[in-house]
């Protein structure tokens, strides 16, 4: 830390994200990153739009925010495009969280909002998951707080039923609700409809996922035209042009694809179950999942150790050094054949660890 640095971040812990090594090849089940290359329609256009990089990005997205909004069945003033789904985040901490609204979500849950809360100064409390990982709804109906729900949660896997989800939304009339959904197009069922019956209700997504994305940064937010406008007024307060005009027509694109993209949901979905299988009968834990990873305990082995064991013969997944997951290992679904891979190196390992 330099002696310029200002003394209200000093107590920062910042996010870490999942590593990206480039001292071999690996294959790659650590960043719940899609398996499947983008559509040709995708790869297209942003190549065609890569001639005019001289020019601004549209400000407002225009074309981009119609396209998901009539995909969405919402109308173009619900929904706001931004650079990832982690910069809506930031947006909606921002507008929504101060000492005077206090926030709300999980002890266990994607690793950015303790650091979006601590970096804003928002006071926030942290609800224990329930001890199968489950989120209790009870934590949060009439909360009277900024409550942030990531649904399916991360990194269990984990989903609440979308009439919870309303019950909470309902029961928290003058408090923004956050629902994040970077994984729902893998099984989970998606609150967007309830934005047009609720004015406190913000639903967060993501193209990084179930659109083969991650690489160029593209998420939304979906809400009320006023909580829009809301972040709207933070957006042209930091980053007007905040999506680029390669990501936008790329965005375009990969909604007018939309059926390639679902298709390759489902058959991540059918890894899923296929992998969940395989690994329980090695008698693996393993948490129900409705995303595209799944969250796993190995049978006598740290979480730590087979996280080592599976990088040291090229398989990476993700580890958490937090004490009630520690055990438990985040396994991003690929295709078949990187799933009997990562299945093969863990039988190994096991093997070895029996010996």
């Amino acid at each position: 830390m330099s002696k310029f640095f200002s003394g209200r971040h000093a107590a920062l812990t910042p996010y870490t994200p999942g590593e990206q090594p480039q001292d071999k090849r690996y294959v790659k089940l650590n960043t719940n990153e899609s398996p499947f290359p983008p559509s040709k329609g995708v790869m297209e256009a942003a190549l065609r739009e890569s001639g005019a990089l001289q020019l601004y990005s549209d400000p407002t997205s225009a074309e981009l925010t119609r396209k998901m909004a009539e995909i969405l069945g919402v109308t173009p003033d619900m929904v706001l495009m931004t650079n990832g789904s982690d910069e809506v985040l930031n947006y909606a901490f921002m507008a929504f969280g101060d000492e005077n609204h206090p926030m709300i979500f999980p002890d266990i849950t994607y690793g950015f909002y303790p650091v979006y809360a601590d970096l804003f100064h928002i006071p926030y409390e942290e609800k224990p998951l329930t001890d199968d990982f489950s989120i209790d709804p009870r934590d949060y109906i009439g909360a009277e707080k900024t409550i942030v729900i990531a649904n399916p949660n991360a990194p269990t896997g984990r989903c609440l039923p979308l009439s919870v989800i309303e019950e909470i939304v309902k029961s928290n009339p003058d408090n923004i609700v956050l629902i994040d959904e970077a994984y729902v197009d893998f099984g989970g069922e998606s609150a967007v409809p309830l934005t047009q019956k609720y004015d406190n209700l913000l639903v967060v997504g993501t193209f990084s996922k179930s659109r083969s994305m991650a690489g160029a940064r593209l998420g939304f937010g979906v809400g009320n035209p006023a909580i829009i406008a809301d972040l709207n007024t933070v957006k042209y307060s930091i980053n007007p042009y905040n999506v680029n005009r390669m990501t936008a027509a790329a965005g375009v694109a990969a909604l007018c694809d939309n059926d390639y993209y679902m298709q390759n949901c489902r058959i991540i979905m059918e890894n899923r179950q296929w992998t969940a299988e395989r690994l329980q009968e090695l008698g693996f834990d393993v948490i129900p999942s409705t995303a595209n990873f799944l969250f796993a305990k190995a049978p006598g082995l740290s979480g730590e150790k087979l996280y080592l064991g599976l990088k040291e013969r090229g398989v990476l997944v993700r580890h958490f050094s937090a004490p009630r997951i520690r055990d438990y290992n985040r396994i991003t679904i690929g295709t078949r054949e990187q799933m009997e891979i990562f299945l093969a190196k863990t039988k190994e390992i096991l093997e070895e660890a029996a010996k």
